[in-house]
């Protein structure tokens, strides 16, 4: 039998790929150009950036809410790529 996440969760996982999908056709938008896999790899990995960012500053001892913003931000970043 397979895995069978809570209601909340899959909820969460809903939202987190509507961002995704939201920030992907943002950036569509803005392009001159024919958008190719190669820059939805390039707009996740901006992301990742972000939150490694975050993560790096030394705040999160302190502040748990931008550790939940950083790992919410690498879920939309594999969300971008799953698009």
């Amino acid at each position: 039998m397979g895995c069978v996440l809570p209601y909340n969760t899959l909820i969460h996982k809903g939202l987190m790929t509507n961002t995704a999908y939201q920030i992907w056709e943002t950036f569509k938008a803005e392009l001159i150009v024919e958008p190719t896999d190669d820059m939805k790899e390039a707009l996740a990995s901006s992301i990742r950036v972000i939150s490694s960012i975050i993560h790096r500053d030394g705040v999160l001892d302190q502040e748990p809410l931008f550790i939940h913003i950083a790992d919410e931000l690498n879920e939309i970043a594999d969300d971008v790529e799953a698009l």
